[in-house]
């Protein structure tokens, strides 16, 4: 069974509201595929390394190359965005 994208975002609203749900962020409204974690909800690098975590224990039950998200062409990338790791796991789990 393939997991839609759709699926993915709501697991990772539900993962990411739980996260974030007593940090102090200027955040408002509802969370959805465009929702930025760095801009967004106030992320920092050792938050997205707990994500990543939590993405591997609670939505794909198994190692996954976040290298590949989380960098391009050698940089860290600026900032991520809910649907963009749903696309990710799409195409690495």
């Amino acid at each position: 069974m393939t997991t839609t994208r759709d699926t993915y975002i709501q697991q990772l609203i539900v993962l990411l509201e739980d996260f974030t749900q007593d940090w102090d962020h200027e955040f408002e409204g509802r969370m959805n595929a465009e929702t930025r974690l760095l801009g967004d909800l106030g992320f920092e690098s050792i938050d997205i390394i707990q994500l990543v975590v939590a993405i591997e224990e609670d939505i794909s039950k198994k190692k996954v190359p976040f290298d590949k998200l989380l960098m391009k062409d050698g940089r860290y990338v600026d900032d991520l965005t809910i649907g963009g790791i749903a696309d990710f796991l799409i195409a690495f789990v």
